[in-house]
């Protein structure tokens, strides 16, 4: 056995340790049982998860074990990562739990947990329940209960309107969109978004069937957005991955806007807007020396972290900046 967690969570292939039913369950266990006694009280976890198909009993087990810890669990079924922890932090969960694998094939999965603000899982509790896990910690299969979980929509439909009354003020009625949803957890949600705004949409890879999520599709392979967004004549191409905490975008001549790109874009709008604190923008160790030295040029900074989002997120907090990636 190895390590537990990773810069996003716990990842493997699905049935391998550590996501085999029992690992998974003491998994669930373990978290409930260090918030409890933290708390003093039942913790309350939700659960969402994206459209691989051993998502359904992945959330089972880790459920089984936090329930038999004492926790209450509620489940919003498929839903985006950031929609987890939007709703984590805004419904007053102790943790917010997500069953993916990101851009991974449908053959791997994970578990990433929110904190109750809607930050990755601090590193104490990782180091609890990895500690325990790695010592041997088993649930016998006698202890697991039959827990078996509604979805409840109004969680979604809460994180819906929460995207469509931030980003009100788009106009986007000229425009021409593609979007990539990767047979992923945002093959229902962009749909719904992005007709609000007016624009022309045109969804490909968003018919998930539990074993095509990021098939030669989505934010890693990019190659089919762009042809469609040639052939449509359209405007801008999204691609997002299987859980849609990433994106890659591609202009109207097919060529692809790094993530390096996109920083500068939002970067310049916020400064233009007096709305980009410090000066500073957050990026990994993965951003070039080309973002850097743009950003001089319009008077502002790029600090750079350790890859992985925690680490981004961390950065902005503790500098009380607003943008990173």
């Amino acid at each position: 056995m190895g390590k537990l967690f990773g810069t996003d969570g716990i990842r493997a292939r699905v049935g391998d340790f550590p996501l085999d039913v029992d690992t998974v369950r003491a998994v669930g266990y373990l978290l409930a049982r260090y918030f409890l006694e933290k708390l003093n009280r039942p913790p309350r976890f939700l659960i969402g998860r994206d459209t691989r198909e051993s998502g359904p009993w992945i959330e089972k087990a880790f459920r089984e074990g936090a329930v038999i810890a004492g926790a209450t669990c509620e489940s919003v079924g498929v839903i985006t990562t950031p929609g987890v922890a939007f709703l984590t932090q805004n419904f007053d969960f102790d943790a917010g739990v997500v069953v993916s694998a990101s851009h991974n094939p449908f053959y791997d999965n994970g578990i990433k947990i929110f904190s109750s603000s809607g930050k990755k899982l601090d590193d104490e509790i990782e180091r609890y329940v990895e500690e325990q896990i790695l010592s041997g910690f088993k649930i016998s299969p006698a202890e697991a209960l039959d827990v078996r979980a509604s979805v409840d929509p109004a969680y979604y439909e809460a994180y819906l309107d929460h995207l469509v009354r931030t980003f009100d003020h788009l106009k986007l009625d000229d425009l021409k969109l593609v979007i990539d949803c990767a047979n992923g957890a945002a093959s229902l949600l962009a749909s719904q978004l992005f007709s609000h705004f007016g624009c022309q949409v045109k969804l490909i890879n968003a018919d998930p069937n539990g074993r095509n999520i990021n098939e030669n599709c989505g934010s890693l392979h990019i190659d089919n957005l762009r042809e469609e967004v040639l052939k449509v004549d359209a405007d801008i191409g999204i691609a997002f991955d299987g859980d849609a905490d990433r994106a890659i975008f591609v202009d109207e001549k097919g060529e692809t806007v790094d993530g390096d790109g996109v920083l500068y874009v939002l970067s310049d709008f916020l400064r233009q807007q007096g709305r980009l604190k410090n000066g500073i923008v957050v990026a990994t160790v993965m951003s070039n020396i080309g973002l850097e030295l743009a950003l001089e040029r319009r008077g502002l900074k790029l600090v750079r972290v350790a890859v992985g989002d925690k680490y981004v997120l961390d950065e902005l907090l503790r500098t009380g900046s607003d943008l990173g990636g």
